[in-house]
Order: C-alpha cells, then structure tokens, then sequence
C-alpha cells in the first residue's frame, strides 16, 4: 500500500515573491531573513522563467531542464529579463547534474571544499521543486531517522505505532510530494547510515515495518547528494550505495579571470544582504586575494616561474569570498570606505596558516619570494608582514 504523508511540506510559491532581492519572514512575525532561501531570494528569476518557459517539463518540475541550467548559468530571455549566473563553471557540468535530476539516477556532487557544491545543490533543488528546504545535513552523528522517519514519543506511548505518531524525514517528505531531497556531505555520515539510502534510491520506496506498511516515490522525487574529495576514507560510499549515483565533479575556477568573477559576485550579494556601504578599490584587492590564493594552492607563481610551496589548507574560492567580505566590513566600520590591503590582509593571514609551524613557514617565504618582487604590491605587501609579524 502507497502512503503520502499527511505531513508533508508544500512547495514554495516562488513567484509571490516581490523581486529577487525580497526576504524570508521569520516565526516571530516578519523579521527579515539573513539569508533568504534561493527559491525567495530568486524568486522574481524564477517567475520570469517560468512565465517564457514554453519547453516540455518532467512530472511536477516547476521549469524545463533547459530553463534550470539557464536559471543556473544565467543568460536573457527574450522579454529583456536578466537572469544572473548562480553558477561561474562549464556549461557541460551543470546540464549533466540537470539532466541527471530528470531521470531515476540521484546526483553526487562531489569536489574539494568551496567548489559550490551546497550552493549549486541549493539553487538546483530551488529551480526543479520550488523548495530547497527538504535538507539533510550530514555529519559524524546523524541518525538513521534523519534519512527515513522518527516517532513523536508522546503519542507513540499513547497509542502506540501509527501514521499520527510518525514523524516523516525530509527525504521522505520528498517522496511523498514527488519533490528533491538534499543530503549535505554525505561522507560524514556513517557507512550504515549512508546505506538506508540504497532501497530509496533502487526501489523508489521507504518500508515502514512497524505499521506494515510503506512510502512509495511520487513521480518527479530525486536526491542530490554533496560530498567532498577531502573527506575521502573518513566514510567512503559502498560499491552498491555509489552505483546508485550519477557523480558530477565540480572543479575549481579554471582561470583567474573566473575565479574574480565568482568572488566580485557573491561579495556583492552578501554585502548587499548585511547592508554594508560599497567600498572602492574591490576589484584591485580582490584580484590580489585570488592571485595569491590560486598560487599557493597551485604551487607556482601566475607567469611560471616561480615554484612556491603549499599551505595544509585548501584556500578555496569560498574563502576568498570570506576574506573579501570581512575586509569590506573593516573597510566600511573602521575604515574610510576604500578596500585596502591592510582589510585583507588578517583574512588571508588566518585562511593560510591553518597549521601554526609548518604553514607560517609557507607564508613567510611566498611574501619574502614573490609578494616583496612584485611591482604594485608594496602595499599589500607591507600590510601582510605587519599582520604577520
């Protein structure tokens, strides 16, 4: 017998959303959200797509695969509306994950830390179902109830085993709605946790043994998965559970010209959302910031000529995004409003030296090497030895 969950959650109507920079309102009566979810935040995106989107779509998607890789990638649709890119990467990467969702494979993102995998997962989930919320946040101590269900205990003892006492997971919400669940760096999770995914992901169905009954998969349910390479041999995914997956790699920005473009973007939403005033001169400290971050994680300088040693970290385009961040805030609170290296400068101190031996001795001999030679950086590099010393 098939079930659907008297609990579960309705999809967001995402085009009662104003514009795409409305917010979130909270329980205690409409406190602006600090950080929308993608499907509000986007929200006026998504209606225009929505609204033009005239291609075939699968069981209750709410836009066609072509239109959630535009929604993803950005691009004008033919009324003039600019959809902004989510995503900065190969076209190619994004079509196969959106692809993927359209069939009975789950997807698997997987790459380094700050590649954007929850970011594009989010945006992903927003696009396909309205809903970016039905979120399993993986780590060393989830559950099993997390993936399947849980019992409200009161009513369990009360009246013992039924639909009433069942409280349904976010997965299994998902199937019930015919809607995407999201599983967040599914490598935390314990192997035998992990594996209560592989009925899911094979048979489409969630056995409920002790009402002798079941959930079976509305048509349009997927998964998506987000896992890092780092955190390879902490829980690595059993043969049976990864066959279950169709794997898409997202790889760092392949150019430094990207890698800005990304950063200069998310800085300036965030920005936007904590209200701080624009500053001057981001462009120039930025390119600074992904410069050094991309030499030290490549081990070479830009023109290749000089080999520089690696840091432990992993100096990800997420944490540029940090450093620019909270160097706009010194800027703008302490500052004159103009981003100068001495802002960033104890950003990329504390992202580089994770290891206070090893790392420091890495970081002073790339600002001796090649910040000290390098024309236009006295500045900066003045800055970092100050923070340094």
């Amino acid at each position: 017998m098939s079930v659907t969950s008297a609990e579960s959650t309705q999809s967001v109507q995402s085009a009662s959303a104003a514009s795409a920079g409305s917010t979130g309102a909270s329980a205690d009566g409409g406190a602006q959200a600090l950080r929308p979810h993608a499907e509000d935040a986007f929200a006026a995106e998504l209606a225009a797509l929505a609204a033009q989107d005239d291609r075939p779509r699968p069981a209750r998607w709410r836009l066609s695969p072509w239109a959630v890789a535009t929604y993803l990638l950005g691009g004008t649709l033919p009324d003039g509306t600019v959809i902004t890119p989510k995503y900065v990467g190969p076209r190619r990467i994004v079509e196969v994950a959106v692809t993927t969702l359209a069939t009975d494979r789950a997807l698997l993102l997987l790459g380094v830390p700050g590649t954007a995998k929850t970011w594009v997962s989010e945006h992903l989930a927003a696009a396909v179902s309205g809903d970016s919320t039905l979120l399993v946040q993986g780590t060393a101590g989830t559950p099993e109830e997390a993936i399947r269900y849980g019992w409200n205990y009161a009513r369990l003892l009360a009246h013992g085993p039924s639909r009433e006492a069942l409280v349904p997971s976010p997965v299994m919400r998902a199937m019930a709605d015919g809607m995407t669940a999201r599983v967040e760096e599914l490598t935390r999770i314990p192997a035998d946790v992990q594996d209560t995914l592989i009925t899911i992901l094979s048979e489409k169905t969630l056995p409920i043994p002790e009402l002798g009954d079941e959930v079976q998969a509305v048509r349009g349910f997927n998964l998506i998965a987000t896992a890092n390479d780092r955190d390879r041999g902490v829980n690595d995914l059993s043969s049976a559970l990864r066959r279950r997956f169709n794997t898409v790699v997202l790889p760092l920005p392949d150019s430094p010209e990207a890698e800005v473009d990304i950063v200069s973007r998310r800085v300036d939403q965030i920005g936007r959302s904590l209200d701080l005033p624009v500053a001057d001169g981001g462009i120039e400290e930025i390119r600074r910031v992904v410069t050094v971050f991309r030499e030290l994680r490549d081990g070479i300088t830009a023109d290749g000529r000089t080999k520089v040693k690696s840091p432990s970290g992993t100096l990800s385009t997420a944490e540029a995004i940090s450093v620019v961040t909270n160097g706009l805030a010194l800027a703008a609170h302490f500052g004159d409003g103009v981003l100068r290296p001495s802002d960033v400068a104890a950003g990329i101190l504390g992202a580089v030296v994770r290891d206070p031996a090893a790392d420091r001795v890495v970081w002073q001999e790339y600002l001796e090497a090649v910040v000290r030679e390098r024309e236009g950086w006295k500045d900066f590099y003045r800055a970092c030895r100050e923070v340094s010393a």
